[in-house]
């Protein structure tokens, strides 16, 4: 991108957070990129587009892309999330990959909140938690932030003075991933504030852990993956007790897509904890049959192969 070419893509994004948003939504929205209004004072201009244009032109080109590609804006430049050398290894496979944006203060709530999610096949980041002593923990938070399926800002009070959570958030909304507001003593505030949360107050970590899945297994932006992350759950189960609490949720979901109800067909009888249990194969048949799928035999078992003959 030549000088010229950034310099117009940043006149035209600074117009549109002039249309979209306030002097403090503005510095909300960028400090997500790691942008901040530090050296500059608000007072000291009288339109938001000469005020956006200031803050945005010392950055480096693939955060404008981006900003440019989050605001819908159409140019012909292109960019790439980050690719690390070191993959993250603190989201569990097959979960649905959810990141907590919370302040120190709330970290033990966080942390017990990390735990009840798991049920639903959620694997949640909790910074400080889930990070090696040993490993740069801002690197390992951007892994992270930039490979997440959804944002959950934990809204306890002081929440919006924090430089780190903004731009957790920031980051959220320029990769337009959901974000999931819980109202912990404050309210979501600026540009973050057109998202939808609930009310976390006089609830239990239960209760709240349930809200967020319910609210993650109906957003068409999450529903897919969360979808696949239980029924991953399901077919992995442990034992009779985990399979039926794991079935529930499937059966919980509204429209089953049918290239999930042909995994379960394909899977389940590859799991006793499935195959010992005569009422879960005929809840499962239940959903099969609505897909006009074939049933499985109240009797099957997973076939056994004799592999000591087996070429390799």
């Amino acid at each position: 991108m030549k000088q010229i070419e950034k310099f117009r893509l940043i006149d035209t994004i600074a117009r549109t957070l002039q249309s979209l948003m306030t002097y403090e939504d503005i510095d909300i929205y960028l400090s997500g990129f790691g942008i901040t209004s530090e050296n500059l004072t608000r007072t000291s201009f009288n339109s938001k587009w000469v005020y956006a244009k200031e803050l945005l032109k010392d950055t480096d080109i693939p955060t404008i892309i981006t900003i440019a590609n989050e605001l819908d804006i159409e140019h012909p430049f292109s960019v790439e999330l980050p690719v690390f050398q070191d993959p993250p290894n603190f989201w569990k496979r097959g979960h649905f990959k959810l990141f907590l944006s919370h302040l120190a203060t709330f970290k033990v709530q966080t942390s017990n909140l990390q735990k009840s999610l798991n049920k639903y096949g959620i694997s949640a980041f909790v910074a400080h938690e889930d990070i090696e002593p040993t490993k740069e923990w801002q690197q390992e938070i951007e892994k992270a932030l930039f490979t997440m399926d959804a944002l959950v800002a934990i809204l306890t009070p002081g929440f919006n003075e924090s430089k780190w959570t903004d731009q957790e958030i920031g980051i959220a909304v320029g990769r337009n991933v959901l974000v999931i507001p819980v109202r912990k003593g404050m309210d979501p505030y600026g540009f973050f504030g057109k998202y939808q949360g609930f009310q976390g107050e006089g609830k239990t970590i239960s209760e709240v852990a349930y809200a967020i899945y319910r609210i993650l297994i109906s957003n068409e932006k999450t529903r897919e993956k969360m979808i696949s992350a239980i029924v991953d759950l399901f077919l992995f189960s442990k034992n009779e007790t985990e399979a039926d609490k794991n079935l529930l949720l499937i059966e919980e979901v509204n429209e089953l897509p049918k290239r999930y109800a042909e995994q379960i067909f394909d899977n389940a009888l590859n799991n006793e904890s499935i195959t010992n249990s005569k009422s879960i194969k005929n809840r499962i048949n239940e959903i099969l049959s609505i897909h006009g799928l074939s049933l499985l035999n109240k009797e099957s078992k997973p076939i056994e192969i004799n592999d000591d003959d087996l070429p390799f």
